[in-house]
């Protein structure tokens, strides 16, 4: 998948936020990104304060290690999570069919 990559114990995402969606959810991959849907508006930074909030918490990690290393004021970011204890889903999934097709 060329929506995450390890950078040592980095795992860097590429991502495409929908705001003011129904629920906190990741989404589906859309070619190079994996769309995450946040209930949270876009307006005052309320989304990307929320995103770094959503995968914290699915990545078992304290907010501190979650930075948006790109794309701050547009839908497609870049976050970086330092050592995560847990892979968020879609990644877990990815991993496991690829473990399981070799």
């Amino acid at each position: 998948m060329s929506w995450y990559r390890w950078d040592g114990k980095t795992l860097r995402l590429n991502l495409r936020v929908q705001p003011r969606a129904r629920d906190d959810a990741f989404g589906e991959p859309l070619g190079d990104e994996l769309r995450v849907r946040l209930k949270a508006p876009p307006a005052d930074g309320k989304a990307n304060a929320r995103l770094v909030e959503f995968l914290a918490v699915a990545c078992g990690v304290p907010r501190q290690r979650v930075r948006l290393a790109g794309g701050a004021h547009g839908r497609s970011k870049v976050v970086l999570i330092d050592a995560p204890v847990v892979l968020p889903l879609p990644l877990a999934e990815c991993r496991t069919s690829a473990r399981d097709n070799a």
